[in-house]
């Protein structure tokens, strides 16, 4: 039977008298069924396939629209995640203008809803897809700081470094490194952030470890040096033995030195690669008539160490605020001790003609040029 249509592709009539006069039409029952099988069709889209007598599976349709997002990722050049435009269209097969930003939000709806099959999941994963708006920016960063961390073999850069394999990707990524590993640095959604967590561990397990990223970033340059070393410990250092801007001669003699202020696995750490602490001298200090040390023989190491925490954290370049205060541990007390770094260190430098040799040599390890 041959039906005839409208411009919109409506059915309007079963073509009989087109057929000649011979022919007529059944009447009653024959009538109902025609009536009631009639199509009506508000998508000019669709009327127009029907017109063509050619109807597309749901599957083709969804193939074009891959093929459409393959075809415009090969024309940008994208290589990796990145979110398409709503308004895109791009052409493909027949199709002149293809809505695939709209096709992917389609596509973003039906995974939401649970409605996206797997392997369309798995396909759409392996042409970048962007499944949420922010991540593109975070997977933006994750691949620079893996990137970072192929080369560096740590993600542990100073805070002022800057990052990117062209000069158009620069990121400051040790601005990153820090607001990743602040309080909801990942982001407030508990499930986003234990999936970044899980990501940024994945590149580096001590990515957010409990001690300062400068400790961090010596010890994976130690670690990645005796590497090359038959039995795995460390040569000697001298300080003065510079990588990436680092003297790691200098920072195992601060280490040695204020081995009791580390942690347990700071310790265990350091251990594996060969560095012990310091040996303290046999002979005990002079001590004060109640068999203590006086304030004044106090003050000098207590200075040295509230510096030799300020240099790790600030820098040795970085000059000592006259009202600046340190707290530090001592061995020996509950609480930790306050010392006045700013004013001891103005102290110091203005006696330092009164210095003994080892006090001067203890300064100079620190960055002190003045001693």
């Amino acid at each position: 039977m041959h039906l005839k249509r409208d411009q919109d592709g409506r059915i309007v009539g079963d073509g009989a008298e087109d057929e000649g006069e011979g022919r007529k039409k059944e009447q009653g029952d024959t009538d109902g069924a025609v009536e009631s099988a009639l199509l009506h069709f508000s998508s000019p889209k669709v009327a127009a396939s029907m017109r063509t007598r050619v109807y597309r599976p749901e599957s083709l349709v969804w193939l074009e629209g891959f093929q459409a997002l393959r075809r415009w990722r090969r024309i940008h050049h994208h290589t990796g995640l990145f979110a398409v435009p709503y308004d895109v269209e791009v052409e493909v097969g027949a199709t002149q203008a293809f809505p695939l930003g709209r096709w992917v939000h389609q596509q973003r709806k039906a995974l939401r809803a649970g409605e996206l099959e797997d392997h369309r999941e798995e396909q759409l994963n392996t042409e970048g897809m962007v499944w949420e708006p922010g991540d593109e920016a975070w997977e933006t960063k994750l691949a620079a700081l893996r990137s970072f961390h192929r080369l560096h073999g740590h993600l542990a850069p100073r805070q002022d470094a800057v990052w990117g394999e062209a000069d158009t990707e620069q990121l400051p990524i040790g601005q990153l490194l820090a607001n990743l590993r602040r309080k909801d640095g990942l982001g407030k959604d508990p499930r986003r952030a234990a999936d970044r967590a899980a990501q940024l561990t994945a590149v580096d397990p001590d990515w957010n470890c409990p001690w300062p990223l400068d400790w961090q970033r010596h010890y994976a340059v130690l670690r990645d040096l005796a590497t090359d070393e038959a039995d795995g410990r460390l040569p000697e250092l001298e300080p003065g033995v510079m990588v990436e801007g680092d003297d790691l001669g200098r920072w195992i003699a601060r280490q040695r030195r204020d081995w009791a202020q580390l942690s347990g696995e700071q310790r265990e750490r350091l251990t594996a690669l060969g560095v012990e602490p310091a040996q303290r001298p046999a002979a005990a200090p002079p001590t004060s008539a109640a068999g203590s040390p006086s304030k004044a023989q106090q003050a000098f190491p207590r200075g040295l160490a509230a510096l030799a925490q300020w240099v790790e954290r600030e820098g040795a370049d970085r000059p000592v605020p006259r009202a600046h205060v340190e707290e530090i541990a001592v061995d020996g007390e509950i609480e930790p001790v306050t010392v006045r770094l700013g004013v001891w260190n103005s102290n110091t430098k203005s006696r330092r003609d009164k210095l003994t040799d080892p006090q001067r040599t203890a300064l100079a390890q620190l960055g002190m040029d003045w001693a």
